[in-house]
Formats: C-alpha cells, sequence, structure tokens
C-alpha cells in the first residue's frame, strides 16, 4: 500500500478530529475476559496525542459502531466527551457530530481503517486511513499514516493537527512542562 504522508500544510482547514476506535485508536482486536467483559488496549502515544490536540483548541469526537464500557473509560480519563458509539449507520451519526460541533463534514479530518468507514470518508474534507486500513480505505484516504492503528497513528495525525495549527511551541511547551 502506497503511503501519502500526513502534512501539516494539507490540515490547515481542519476544524476538527474524528475518529473510529477499533483498528484506529486500538489495533482491532477484541478481547473478551472470562466473564465476558470486552478488554481493549489503547496507545498511550495515542493519548497524549489527543491531549495536545486539546490543547490547541481541536474539538475531538469519537464514531464507532460497536458500544464498549472500555472506551467510556478511557475517553473519560482523556476528557474526551463527545462519543457516538453503536452507530451502525455512521453517515447520519457524522451529521449529528458536525451539528454538535457546530463544524462542517469539509471542514473535519476522519480517520478510518476499514469499510464501515467509506461513506464518512467521503463526505469529510480530509479523510486519513492508518497504515494498516483495508486497500479500499486506503485509497479512499487524502493521507495514510505512517503508523498502524492502535500504534500510533492518531499521535501522528494529532501532532499534524497542532503544527497546522501554528501552536506547536506552545503546546509543547505544555505538555512537557
Amino acid at each position: 500500500m502506497e503511503t501519502k504522508a500526513v502534512c501539516p500544510e494539507k490540515l490547515a482547514g481542519v476544524k476538527a478530529l474524528v475518529l473510529d476506535v477499533d483498528g484506529v485508536l486500538t489495533r482491532g482486536d477484541i478481547i473478551y475476559n472470562g466473564g465476558g467483559d470486552e478488554i481493549k488496549v489503547f496507545s498511550a502515544r495515542d493519548g497524549l496525542g489527543l491531549r495536545m490536540l486539546a490543547l490547541a483548541g481541536a474539538p475531538v469526537a469519537v464514531l464507532t459502531g460497536r458500544r464498549s464500557a472500555a472506551l467510556l473509560h478511557r475517553m473519560a480519563n482523556l476528557g474526551i466527551t463527545r462519543i457516538w458509539d453503536g452507530a451502525r449507520e455512521k453517515t447520519p451519526a457524522l451529521m449529528e457530530i458536525s451539528e454538535a460541533l457546530g463544524v462542517a463534514p469539509r471542514d473535519m479530518a476522519y480517520m478510518g481503517d476499514d469499510l464501515p468507514d467509506l461513506g464518512v470518508m467521503g463526505l469529510v474534507g480530509f479523510p486519513v486511513a492508518v497504515a494498516d486500513a483495508h486497500p479500499l480505505v486506503a485509497e479512499a484516504a487524502v493521507c495514510v499514516t505512517l503508523a498502524k492503528g492502535g500504534e500510533g497513528a492518531v499521535r501522528e495525525v494529532c501532532e499534524a493537527l497542532v503544527r497546522a495549527k501554528g501552536c506547536w511551541d506552545e503546546v509543547l511547551r505544555k505538555v512537557a512542562a
């Protein structure tokens, strides 16, 4: 798969980031313990990227077809409250997100990895695929990350967005304080 690197100059008009979960914020594995509770593994690096993006003032929303207590716990830990989980139809959910954020889809970036993401990717101004995305998703993307889902792909996009907003030095000072 050809990598279309995430470049800050391409992100200049992006006002919000919307993320899929399984395969983007995680590697895509679904693990259950003996009691049937779902376990997800999230990247701490992605978490720092999301924190940096929040410091830059960019809203983040999560859009996923599955419901998960683990996801809700992780998002609460990161201070992300805009969560559309259990969204079997992602396109109408994206329109809800657009209304809730007051940001037009053309001014959003969306990160996806698999076929259910294609409809949303066709609506946003900046569709991004993770490195290990389905080939059709990568083809639909403006950029393909160097990192795989759950392994720093979100961080890659967050850092590029912070740079595009022109506040990298300020955000870096805050996280390195």
